[in-house]
């Protein structure tokens, strides 16, 4: 599995890529999600070119579902599912990843110099 990267981690790398200030990146950065937030939940999509989009999609519901805990039959109505699609250079990039080894992004990156 990926290992994860956090926000926090987000922020300590842009402070230490730029002279602005670790609150203010943070502050930024919230800034930004919640505006992504409030597009998405006013049913409009979020394009970010090169990076991908952001939107959410209408899930059909269903008379026969069933609860994975308890296994009892329920019924789901249709919903919102937010989702995210990535942009053609990340998704070209993303195909190579694994292509050339398991678990070797750093053989690639070093055979591409």
């Amino acid at each position: 599995m990926a290992r994860k990267v956090t926000k926090a981690e987000l922020i300590d790398a842009l402070h230490e890529r730029s002279t602005i200030g670790r609150k203010d990146i943070h502050a930024l950065i919230d800034g930004l999600f919640e505006e992504i937030k409030k597009a998405i939940l006013d049913e409009k999509a979020v394009e970010l070119r090169g990076f991908g989009t952001f939107e959410v999609r209408i899930r059909k519901g269903r008379k026969r579902a069933r609860n994975p805990k308890t296994g009892e039959p329920v019924s789901v109505s249709d919903h919102g599912v937010a989702v995210f699609r990535p942009g053609r250079e990340l998704k070209q990039e993303a195909w190579k990843i694994g292509a050339a080894g398991a678990s070797a992004p750093d053989a690639t990156a070093s055979s591409e110099d």
